[in-house]
């Protein structure tokens, strides 16, 4: 259970013929990665966490499953694979099957438009809690459209000032859409048509170039330049921020930056209290979308009691990295009193360094005697750091 308000059904159960594909079309592979783990990296980088519903062919879950579990990383449990049908409605209605009870908000995504920026995800969902009712991304047409006669002659020109192209995901409120489901009495091409069939209200808001369909080997190519090109400079750049605080315990000895500080009172902590080590974790864990440190290593698991700040760097790192990024660097600044960074800062940083594998830069500072760190009854570390997915 994620305890989340909000629910992606991502679609990939389709055969992608068009495609002219051995493999299903969501496991067909760009660059290196399958167009369903595309699609699901851009589901995760959302800011807020979601159940994703993935629905597949019902011959390739353990396939399916292996991958969004690659993708999801620590968010695993909040993955549920199933079988899809033989239409795109069937398909969707297996996805509905399985919302968690507190869902309220339901996105249905296809897979195939494997670069759906999260910031689309998230206007749509945006948008769904404004009005209450369906909203779909669309593109202005910027073609001039003709109406055709059934002999293929031209009878009209139609004003493309009304039009858009509809794109996913498509957001709706749970329960209407599930009544819709309910009563359709006929296949339609999207959700929103089973939607407004129904009778309720559907708007729409920008959608984005990107949000392109991989249908047939063309768009399959313009996947594979996009990628390149993404490649060529750099790729996705995240950053994030974590800040830790602990008071003073003397019967404790002193871990900070992952050294020890022999002579310095100890940081009262359910584990060693290296504030530098858990700032560094919660940046990492910012800037890749992967919560907390006390989300990832509970103060409620006796498996972290007493653990020193290495077990945590690494444990995150190793999160951050199947998570699909890389390390740029982190900077750490120590607020407080006690103990004397400048003398071992040096040491502090190259420590560090080796246990994230990228540059760690850190600088210290006061409170001019303010609050309770300038009052010498504990330590703050505040870290930013710069992720490369």
């Amino acid at each position: 259970m994620t305890g989340s308000t909000v629910a992606i059904i991502v679609v990939a159960a389709g055969s992608g013929t068009r495609l002219g594909a051995a493999e299903p079309k969501a496991l067909v592979t760009v660059g290196g990665q399958t167009i369903l783990e595309h699609a699901l990296s851009r589901v995760f980088d959302m800011t807020d966490a979601a159940q994703v519903v993935v629905v597949a062919p019902a011959n390739r879950l353990d396939d399916a499953r292996a991958l969004a579990t690659r993708v999801a990383g620590a968010a695993t449990d909040h993955v549920t694979v199933v079988a899809g049908g033989d239409t795109r409605q069937q398909s969707v209605s297996a996805g509905l099957a399985v919302l968690e009870p507190g869902v309220e908000v339901v996105l249905v995504h296809d897979s195939a438009r494997a670069f759906t920026p999260a910031a689309q995800f998230e206007a749509v969902i945006a948008a769904v809690r404004a009005t209450g009712g369906g909203v779909i991304p669309g593109l202005a047409v910027a073609d001039t459209i003709k109406q055709l006669d059934w002999t293929g002659a031209v009878e009209r020109t139609v004003d493309r000032s009304q039009l858009v192209a509809v794109q996913t995901p498509q957001g709706f409120p749970r329960d209407g859409l599930l009544g819709a489901y309910a009563s359709a009495a006929e296949d339609y091409t999207d959700d929103a048509a089973v939607f407004a069939a129904a009778g309720l209200p559907v708007t729409v808001v920008d959608g984005d170039p990107l949000a392109f369909k991989i249908t047939t080997p063309w768009d399959l190519r313009r996947a594979e330049s996009i990628l390149g090109e993404s490649a060529a400079t750099g790729g996705t750049l995240r950053t994030g921020v974590g800040i830790d605080v602990h008071g003073f315990d003397p019967d404790q000895p002193l871990w900070l930056g992952g050294l020890h500080w022999p002579g310095e009172p100890g940081l009262a902590g359910h584990s060693d209290g290296d504030a530098v080590a858990h700032a560094v974790c919660d940046a990492l864990l910012s800037a890749a979308g992967l919560g907390d440190i006390g989300g990832n290593f509970g103060t409620d698991d006796p498996r972290f009691a007493g653990a020193h700040g290495d077990v945590f760097v690494c444990a995150t790192v190793r999160l951050v990295i199947e998570a699909g990024f890389a390390v740029e660097n982190v900077a750490v600044q120590i607020v407080g009193n006690r103990p004397k960074v400048a003398p071992r800062r040096i040491l502090i940083e190259q420590r560090m360094s080796d246990l994230v594998g990228a540059p760690v830069s850190v600088s210290a500072t006061t409170t001019d005697g303010l609050g309770f760190t300038g009052r010498g009854e504990g330590v703050t570390a505040i870290a930013t750091a710069l992720l490369r997915r």
